[in-house]
């Protein structure tokens, strides 16, 4: 299904306003005004890092012209949805750290628990503040042919790309100015107030005014530019592992040339076993040592915990349904992709007797490597997978091939449909709080599948649309009277 075109190839109502305005342009200025984005991503130096093709450069970031647009009240039911997928997470996650409850009633199997490669025993019996220890996530939801959307993966670890929601916006609004003029558009530069108002909250106790930083690997991070990015916007400090120190009252201290500096609070944005040779890997030169030490004497915070990544593991995605249900009593308000789990010997069969039609992922990759897309591999690559699945079951998942969604795309053919997902980022701590959309991002070659920026991929930019005002483009002044309590044009679109 084409979300922003209906099967005849009509604009579907809400999409109106985008359309309209693309045919009275023409292929001509558009591709115009995409050459001007592009340019303004290169002056402001947006850029991501690709590793996989050996060369380690950075890249401008590549962005479509043309948006998405989302519904409003649709996006309100996925926002409580994500929010209450959060909340049973976090339950999760703290439970198996402490009571392990769910695994005492039966309803998540300890063995899975025992074979995770992102459990850390060393923190068993710790709590963090409000019980949270994914702060700060990334689901990935895709549409279906049924115009459903479903949460495809949980990142719950250091999720990344919050900073190209902004930075598209920004680009989008300059491109398309005459359509933010005449729709109620939901702003998403509130993410970094409402980030900074996460962090201060999880402050140690008595800690009025914290002092935040940004925990970075360094220049050389794919991601360093959303680091750099998110630290200046907040005014935190950006800091790297050397320049932090923990003292004998398991305090941290930043290094500055006016001495030792407090820290209160760090956004993490390091892995797991780098964080703390003390604790994880003893080779680790990226990470502080003692660090793990002054979180669990509550002296510092840590977003997101380390740990957190136990609930990031596609093998656990399955229970997720059932984790709602355990932690909350409700059933999910967004739907998981139905998942075949290798490890229970029926639903391996199914797999390997199926593999042509599924689609085949590990337990703990990201970034969509080791995907196998069934009816896209050859015999080696399909027999190559059986034999993976039958040597290590519980490192993999299979799912069945979607008909992703997809959205007008300009391209070198022109205006074409390629696929997207989406991925929009939660904030958990004492509230919740969701962004207006997320990061699209959108398979470029024809009939790819694979959204990944390291594989190709682009984004657009994603519109919350209230509302049928603006839902057809007129260049002319609105004349719609002013109601009180109604958000005015400059406060839907306040995102300076």
């Amino acid at each position: 299904m084409d979300e922003l075109l209906d099967p005849s190839g009509a604009p579907r109502p809400l999409a109106n306003a985008v359309m309209e305005l693309i045919a009275r342009l023409g292929e001509g200025e558009l591709r115009e005004r995409q050459e001007l984005a592009e340019l303004d991503i290169r002056t402001m130096g947006i850029t991501f890092t690709v590793y996989s093709d050996g060369q380690n450069i950075d890249r401008s970031w590549p962005f479509d012209i043309i948006p998405r647009v989302i519904e409003g009240a649709e996006w309100d039911r996925i926002s409580l949805g994500l929010q209450q997928r959060l909340v049973a997470l976090n339950r999760f996650i703290d439970d198996l750290y402490n009571d392990q409850r769910i695994i005492a009633d039966g309803v998540f199997p300890g063995d899975l628990l025992d074979a995770s490669v992102n459990y850390r025993p060393q923190l068993r019996g710790t709590s963090p503040k409000y019980g949270v220890w994914a702060h700060i996530s990334g689901s990935d939801l895709v549409r279906d042919d049924d115009g459903q959307m479903y949460v495809l993966e949980d990142n719950l670890r250091v999720p990344s790309g919050v900073s190209y929601v902004i930075e598209n916006r920004g680009v989008a609004k300059r491109a398309f100015a005459e359509l933010f003029a005449r729709q109620r558009i939901r702003p998403v530069d509130g993410y970094t107030d409402e980030l900074n108002r996460l962090l201060t909250s999880l402050a140690p106790d008595g800690c009025d005014d914290p002092q935040i930083a940004v925990l970075t690997p360094g220049i050389f991070n794919s991601a360093y530019f959303e680091h750099s990015f998110l630290a200046e916007r907040m005014g935190a400090e950006l800091v790297e592992g050397a320049d932090l120190v923990v003292d004998d009252d398991d305090c941290v201290y930043m290094k500055t040339i006016e001495g030792l500096e407090r820290v209160d609070v760090i956004y993490r944005r390091i892995d797991d076993l780098f964080l703390d040779p003390e604790v994880f890997r003893e080779d680790s030169m990226l990470g502080v040592p003692g660090l793990i030490r002054a979180w669990r004497a509550g002296k510092v915070a840590l977003a997101n915990a380390p740990g957190a990544g136990v609930a990031d593991d596609k093998v656990v995605y399955a229970w997720v349904p059932d984790i709602i249900r355990y932690y909350l009593d409700e059933e999910p308000i967004v739907p998981n992709v139905p998942t075949y789990r290798t490890m229970y010997e029926d639903e391996r069969r199914h797999v390997i007797e199926n593999i042509g039609d599924l689609v085949v992922k590990p337990a703990n990759e990201s970034g969509g490597y080791g995907i196998l897309i069934g009816n896209r591999a050859t015999k080696d690559e399909l027999d190559d997978a059986i034999r993976a699945i039958e040597a290590d079951p519980r490192n993999w998942v299979a799912q069945p091939i979607l008909s992703l969604s997809t959205v007008p795309t300009l391209v070198d053919e022109g205006v074409e449909p390629r696929h997207v997902d989406l991925r929009p980022f939660i904030l958990t701590g004492e509230h919740s709080y969701v962004t207006p959309g997320g990061l699209t991002r959108v398979a470029l070659p024809k009939d790819s599948l694979i959204v990944n920026s390291s594989q190709g991929g682009g984004s657009k930019d994603t519109w919350i649309v209230d509302g049928s005002y603006g839902s057809t483009y007129d260049p002319s002044p609105p004349d719609t009277p002013h109601r009180p309590g109604e958000p005015t044009q400059t406060q839907w679109q306040d995102e300076s």
